[in-house]
């Protein structure tokens, strides 16, 4: 058994504008970094249609698919850009983390890692924002619910900016346990512990700028393990966003590579606790580029290391 690691070309055909902080070069980077580890490499595959409404309206679809340039840019909302590749590039995302669940489900491998982009977890019902088009996280809970027929699946978002798009996407689906630990206050501005879900099922954990890492471990050995421990989910997905970074430029959480990787190997025991081991993560943010691609190889070594 092994790690799985899932992306495609397509990733890096969406173009943002010059200076744009969720830019190729993110993938660029922690391709290059993850290319030495011992994985199974697998291509992602195009999501169908279908996948995509699981989630979003098809007037969502429709409107990225008529907003999308023949060249150059178009600019969505005050951040979101797509370019000619964009579309392509998010229905590879969603594709990856189908696949993704799909793999791990079957006990074709252990856990697996998407290495894509754009990202997905503040793309909400009807709104593609904060660089996402998609909401990759929560389709793929939902597919692991609806395709699958499990009864509990995880989401564990550790991005520094809320996943407001993931809460969104399953505020009314008693099936799923959303964690989301965030800085706060800073962009999109949700995310407060009384933000809860329509059935208590969404935990918010707020950390307040120039926090640090140790604040981050216990809020999650106090509130996110024991809630894990309670849902025991049959499956649990990572938004594994690196923006918490001490040298990360849009946010100031001030964690280590160390915390990154501390976080995941917590999220494996307890995996293998509760579902045997299975985990499926995928990239969110982390924009400055080598200490993305530093987390992001500790992240992943760490799946490596939980899978026997």
């Amino acid at each position: 058994m092994t790690t799985a690691l899932i992306t495609h070309a397509d990733c890096l055909r969406h173009e943002t504008p010059t200076g744009h902080p969720e830019q190729v070069a993110r993938l660029e980077h922690v391709l290059h970094a993850l290319e030495p580890l011992a994985l199974r490499r697998v291509g992602a595959p195009l999501a169908a249609e279908d996948d995509i409404l699981r989630i979003h309206p098809i007037d969502h679809l429709r409107g990225l698919r008529d907003a999308l340039p023949q060249a150059g840019f178009a600019k969505i909302d005050g951040d979101t850009f797509l370019s000619p590749g964009s579309l392509d590039a998010a229905f590879r995302a969603a594709g990856a983390m189908v696949r993704a669940v799909d793999m791990v489900l079957s006990g074709e491998v252990d856990n697996a890692f998407a290495a894509i982009r754009p990202p997905g977890h503040h793309a909400e019902s009807e709104t593609a924002m904060g660089f996402c088009l998609f909401g990759n996280a929560a389709l793929a809970a939902k597919h692991a619910l609806d395709h699958h027929g499990l009864k509990r699946v995880a989401v564990v978002d550790f991005d520094v900016h809320h996943g407001n798009g993931t809460q969104d996407l399953l505020w009314d689906e008693p099936r799923a346990l959303v964690i989301t630990s965030q800085q706060m206050p800073l962009w999109p501005g949700t995310g407060r512990v009384d933000e809860d879900g329509a059935y208590g099922q969404i935990l918010n954990m707020p950390l307040p700028p120039d926090s640090d890492g140790a604040a981050m471990r216990s809020a999650y050995a106090e509130q996110a393990f024991p809630r894990l421990r309670a849902f025991k989910p049959e499956l649990i997905i990572i938004s594994a966003g690196f923006d918490a970074h001490r040298d990360d430029p849009l946010a100031n959480l001030n964690w280590s590579t160390e915390d990154f990787a501390w976080l995941t190997a917590e999220l494996c025991s307890l995996a293998a606790a509760l579902c045997a081991g299975r985990i499926v993560s995928t990239l969110e943010g982390g924009y400055d580029l080598n200490a993305l691609a530093q987390a992001t190889r500790a992240h992943v070594e760490e799946l490596i290391k939980a899978a026997p």
